[in-house]
């Protein structure tokens, strides 16, 4: 049995497997305007976003991704690519973790999960675009946002959702994040780097603050 034939009897359909075995628009953007990434190698599942826009259209000129994960999460983000490339700021934010199943006839519900991580890669990639061509204010609900992408790597969800940001202040372009780690923690060095890197193309200055 090949592995076409392997990976349907699991239940992936024929466009999955196509997707996954030579996915659309994977690579780097190096003059990307805006990157982002979420998810964690450490938990299974990771995704970086380069994407270009049109400043005077503002289209998505072009999108790719890297992706560290299973074939579910390779092929989601592929036609997530696809759906988004050529579409205004505006229509691509419109698009839904279920569109992005539709569009490869279905997947098995355990792997819906992939499907919501490329949605969220695309909406913090599109949302730190605003930020940053100043059409959306950069408050504390972005900052928020942005690191609601950003994953514990010994439990698997993000640090928002556990309760894991215990404060955020804003002074401009300087924000300070009080996180609910104690710097000794397993999971602080990870996490640290995570979040400088979501925020490295932003222009802002991040500050990190652990519990004693």
């Amino acid at each position: 049995m090949g592995k076409r034939e392997l990976w349907k009897n699991i239940g992936y359909t024929e466009k999955v497997v196509e997707h996954f075995m030579n996915p659309r628009n994977v690579g780097r953007l190096e003059d990307a305007d805006i990157v982002t990434k979420v998810g964690s190698v450490v938990c299974g599942d990771l995704l970086k976003l380069y994407i270009k826009v049109d400043e005077k259209t503002h289209t998505i000129k072009d999108i790719k991704f890297e992706s560290y994960g299973c074939a579910s999460n390779i092929a989601t983000t592929s036609v997530m690519t696809e759906l988004v490339k050529g579409k205004t700021i505006e229509e691509a934010k419109k698009l839904g973790f279920k569109d992005i199943i539709n569009a490869l006839g279905g997947l098995p519900k355990i792997k819906y999960h992939c499907a919501a991580l490329s949605k969220s890669g695309l909406e913090t990639a599109l949302l730190k675009y605003e930020v940053k061509k100043g059409f959306t204010k950069l408050d504390e609900k972005f900052v928020r946002r942005v690191l609601k992408g950003i994953l514990d790597p010994l439990q698997g969800k993000d640090i928002v959702s556990l309760h894991k940001v215990d404060e955020v202040k804003m002074k401009g372009k300087k924000v300070e994040i009080k996180l609910n780690y104690s710097k000794k923690d397993e999971s602080a060095k990870y996490i640290s780097e995570d979040i400088k890197e979501a925020f490295s193309d932003l222009n802002v200055k991040i500050t990190l603050k652990f519990k004693e």
